[in-house]
């Protein structure tokens, strides 16, 4: 008697879709090249601007250096009507302090006369500043120092007169002239106005 066939058994299909949707899964995260991502450019760097040259600055204009004598400032006659006693002191150093700033800043000559007698010395100096300097000497006497009409004329001769610290010192202004007068020996304007004006009569014309 033959044997009855077996019945083939259906295998589940079900699993057969579960392992072809790992397999393709599985392919699709492997296999596939992540999209390359952009790259920053390097950022550029400006070019330097370039450096301003520095402004040239003003070269202050020198004083025009002014010499004369002694004996020529002040002559022997005129020395002698003011004092008998004085006469030129010929180892004579600035030491008041307009004079040595007259000798040093505006290349002026000073000249010292000396009291045989009592020992005192009257410094007269002459400078020729510059226009800008010789305005900056006539601001600081008109507040230092008091006007002194008589001296000269104004405007062609500017004067003042100070008494300070034991010593008198008169400034004038004539021209390009800056004169100084400085001495112990002075007291009043008056003092020096013998001597101004011999310095004033004896000066090269303004």
């Amino acid at each position: 008697m033959p044997r009855p066939s077996r019945l083939l058994r259906n295998r589940p299909t079900g699993l057969v879709l579960v392992a072809a949707a790992s397999v393709a899964l599985l392919s699709g995260c492997v296999g596939g090249t992540p999209e390359p991502t952009a790259t920053a450019a390097a950022p550029t760097t400006a070019p330097a601007s370039p450096t301003a040259a520095p402004a040239p600055t003003e070269t202050a204009e020198p004083p025009i250096p002014f010499e004369i004598s002694c004996d020529a400032l002040v002559t022997a006659e005129q020395l002698y009507a003011f004092n008998p006693n004085f006469g030129v002191d010929p180892g004579h150093e600035p030491t008041a302090a307009a004079v040595v700033a007259l000798v040093e800043e505006d290349a002026g000559t000073a000249c010292g006369y000396l009291n045989q007698t009592s020992g005192e010395v009257i410094e007269v100096a002459v400078a020729t500043p510059t226009e800008q300097a010789g305005e900056t000497r006539r601001n600081d006497a008109a507040l230092t120092s008091k006007p002194v009409p008589t001296y000269g004329t104004p405007p062609d001769v500017e004067g003042y007169f100070v008494q300070a610290g034991g010593s008198g010192e008169a400034q004038v202004f004539h021209g390009p002239y800056w004169i100084v007068v400085d001495s112990p020996a002075l007291f009043e304007p008056g003092d020096a106005q013998q001597l101004v004006a011999s310095v004033l009569g004896n000066l090269p014309a303004a």
